[in-house]
């Protein structure tokens, strides 16, 4: 079977990927410390959603990120700095009377009981989102549609709003939904995280980490959660240091309208003679192909210098997404997903020109042995160098 690995429409003129949620302007400690005693930071900006467009546009992909945005200078500066990527932003609006979302951050790794960050998004302008203000003709004018539990939490109109962008009906391209638990957000609203869950099970393609569904859901272990997780056709499972387990296969009943999306985000409709069959060749057990059935693919991660340890999720998520769009073998999507999360981690804030794509794929197609000799640290992306040459222990 050929033709585009995600949605059928012509991909010289579609949009790739339409990212919906909350972008806010982030502020990047000068030096390590309590943000009780960090002198100075700089601005910068960050939000998930906006984050998976940025990385895809530099990565030459057609990206859209929808948001709404105070009318003020913060809201000026997250447009024009989202849209220097090469991402469209003529669809976000902006809200005459809430104001733009902003944070602090300190530069420990937020697992970390060190780490702190001072949100400022209490009644920002992208809380407002709802079904009766967003434009849903932009939002589904892509292959994809990037969505986020971020958004779930920011109020009761923005869950409003995903529970009915993740329904079922004609027209919806393949959704990707990244469980994003944040869990400092849900406290003290009507809803919990449990309601992520419902929001996963509904689309076609789920990123999650082991450590939140354990701590949203109670759930432990990359095969207990694709069990909690049945209906999408690809669960992408992140496991740390440990890398990623891919379970992809056929659904019975597709969410999105186009029955093609679904199949070709778990390899079995790209253009190279089936992501899915290719995969299973590399790292992968299951039987893959029949309806139900799963294809399940290991991939170890890098070995990583790290600068900062925010925005791999997103990078890793926009990686994963471009090697899909392009039809790559699982294996191959997964890789791509490690080297863009691996180009974030090696620079402090959370965004970064990814590596090059030819660089990036001669990266991807290393053999086992290969990839797992690679060092990556500070710098990496700009060195286009042969996969030999690259840092090694």
């Amino acid at each position: 079977m050929s033709g585009p690995a995600a949605g059928t429409a012509d991909a010289a003129t579609t949009t790739d990927v339409v990212c919906l949620g909350e972008s806010m302007v982030t502020f990047l400690p000068s030096q390590p410390g309590r943000l009780a005693d960090v002198p100075s930071f700089g601005r910068g900006i960050g939000g998930a959603e906006s984050n998976v467009a940025c990385a895809l546009a530099a990565a030459g992909h057609r990206a859209a990120w929808v948001g709404r945005v105070g009318a003020d200078g913060f809201g000026d500066h997250l447009v024009e700095t989202i849209a220097s990527y090469g991402v469209d932003t003529s669809a976000v609006r902006r809200d005459p009377v809430r104001p733009t979302g902003i944070y602090f951050r300190t530069a420990t790794d937020r697992g970390t009981d060190t780490h702190e960050v001072a949100y400022y998004r209490a009644g920002s302008a992208a809380s407002a989102m709802s079904p009766s203000n967003v434009p849903y003709e932009e939002l589904f004018a892509g292959r994809v549609l990037h969505l986020s539990g971020i958004t779930a939490a920011l109020s009761a109109d923005c869950l409003a709003l995903l529970r009915d962008l993740t329904a079922p009906r004609p027209g919806r391209p393949l959704v990707s939904f990244d469980v994003n638990h944040r869990p400092h957000l849900w406290r003290g609203g009507d809803a919990d995280a449990s309601v992520l869950l419902e929001l996963a099970r509904r689309a076609d393609l789920v990123f999650v980490g082991e450590d939140e569904a354990e701590e949203a859901w109670g759930v432990v272990g990359a095969e207990a959660i694709r069990a909690a997780l049945p209906e999408p056709a690809v669960v992408v499972v992140k496991r740390g240091s440990a890398g990623a387990t891919v379970f992809s296969g056929l659904r019975p009943g597709p969410r999105s309208s186009n029955a093609g999306a679904a199949e070709n985000a778990a390899g079995a409709g790209s253009s190279n003679a089936g992501g899915a069959e290719n995969a299973a060749g590399a790292g992968s057990s299951g039987a893959g192909g029949a309806e139900g059935a799963d294809t399940v693919t290991a991939v170890p991660a890098l070995r990583v210098d790290v600068v900062a340890a925010v925005g791999a999720g997103d990078a890793f998520a926009a990686g994963f997404l471009s090697a899909t769009l392009r039809g790559l073998p699982v294996r191959e999507r997964v890789r791509h997903g490690h080297l863009m999360a691996a180009a974030v981690l090696t620079v402090p804030g959370d965004l970064t020109d990814p590596p090059a794509r030819d660089h990036a794929d001669r990266l991807a197609a290393l053999d086992d042995d290969a990839w797992g000799r690679l060092r990556l640290g500070p710098g990496w992306t700009a060195a286009d160098r042969a996969p030999e040459e690259v840092r090694t222990p």
